[in-house]
């Protein structure tokens, strides 16, 4: 059964404590072998601008069929790419081929984009799934405990390509887990130790991945990790798209710089005990800005030249075409995730700027200049 993520964390802990082990995941392509070979897809280029009379850019079609299995819809900035039940079916249990899907993105876009999100359609979270997942293809940013590489050839990308992630539900750009896959580019790729693999575990981190912000000494080698004045935290993830970047992953973003970097409290040999946020550790380690960024390396590139403008392209996988109402309601949910505003009747769920305390931009806009000629 799948529980909606909501702000109030005397509920919504409990249930990540569940839920955690298939929460989320995130896979470092370098440390990977490929699952799945992509299929070709032979089908010929058509130029949407190719007819008798010529087309100005004013007078290009807002839905365009590339073919009958790839359907591009302008006015709503997204992709529909029809799939057989197989190749759908293997998404939805946890077998899906990404590299299936960004080799066909890549058939007919420039290499413009830095996300490439894949969603379902989904109506209640298939029983055992991950709600999300992200593949990161590259790193070319030094200091956040990722080696570089480049991966991105083998996803059809010349190298702008910095991840391909996979929700199975569309409405999870709004309740989460989008915010936490797309933070999964850059942490925790083993800036600090932790017991839940790529994730912040037991941390003062507070943010997207999981970690508290307070930590209450309760004596005994007990504790009670707390976040946003109430007891509780997740240790893979907090609330959903409800909590907005927590410090550290800013830094990793490039989106504040070392001296506005916080001290970072690590539980050594953490144990998770009966009790909201409690847990035993044999000690705690406190690591400061100076000590991280001697273990790590600094950033590079610095905040001041960090990419701060970030673009996606969403491709909505079917059986069969989708209903205009989807489409409306996830065009509904890409304006609101991508406007640097508070996102309309979305509650306690922060977009991509609100996240990144206004310092970040996220775009999902396709037009006709995307088009390869």
């Amino acid at each position: 059964m799948f529980f909606p993520f909501i702000k109030h964390r005397s509920i919504h802990i409990g249930v990540f404590f569940i839920l955690n082990l298939v929460l989320s995941c995130s896979t470092d392509e370098s440390d990977i072998l490929d699952r799945v070979d992509p299929s070709a897809d032979e089908s010929d280029m058509v130029d949407p601008t190719d007819s008798d009379e010529p087309v100005t850019e004013e007078e290009t079609p807002k839905e365009n069929s590339i073919d009958e299995n790839f359907k591009i819809d302008f006015n709503k900035n997204q992709v529909n790419y029809i799939v057989s039940q197989e190749d759908y079916t293997k998404f939805i249990t946890g077998v899906g081929d990404m590299k299936m899907v960004s080799n066909a993105v890549y058939q007919y876009f420039k290499d413009d984009f830095d996300y490439i999100m894949i969603l379902s359609i989904e109506e209640t979270q298939p029983s055992g799934l991950y709600f999300g997942v992200s593949f990161k293809v590259k790193n070319d940013v030094m200091g956040i405990g990722s080696s570089v590489y480049d991966n991105t050839a083998s996803y059809g990308s010349q190298g702008a390509l910095k991840s391909v992630l996979y929700m199975p539900k569309t409405e999870y750009i709004r309740n989460g887990p989008f915010l936490h896959e797309i933070a999964h580019y850059w942490g925790n790729h083993g800036v600090i130790n932790t017991t839940v693999g790529g994730h912040w575990g037991y941390a003062s981190t507070g943010g997207q991945l999981g970690g508290f912000d307070e930590l209450i000494t309760l004596g005994g080698n007990m504790y009670r990790g707390r976040l946003d004045g109430e007891d509780g935290f997740g240790t893979f993830a907090n609330g959903g798209n409800t909590v907005p970047y927590g410090n550290l992953e800013l830094y990793l973003m490039g989106l504040i710089g070392p001296e506005a970097l916080d001290p970072i409290q690590v539980a050594e040999n953490p144990v998770n005990i009966a009790g909201t946020g409690m847990f035993t550790a044999s000690s705690i380690a406190t690591i400061t800005p100076g000590m991280f960024i001697t273990q790590n390396g600094a950033r590079m590139p610095a905040t001041q030249n960090a990419q701060k403008i970030f673009k996606g392209i969403a491709v909505v996988i079917s059986t069969t075409a989708i209903s205009a109402e989807k489409a409306t309601a996830l065009q509904s949910d890409l304006d609101n995730f991508t406007v640097a505003a508070s996102p309309v009747g979305w509650g306690n769920a922060l977009n991509f700027w609100e996240a990144t305390q206004g310092k970040a931009t996220f775009s999902f806009e396709l037009t006709a200049e995307n088009l390869k000629p």
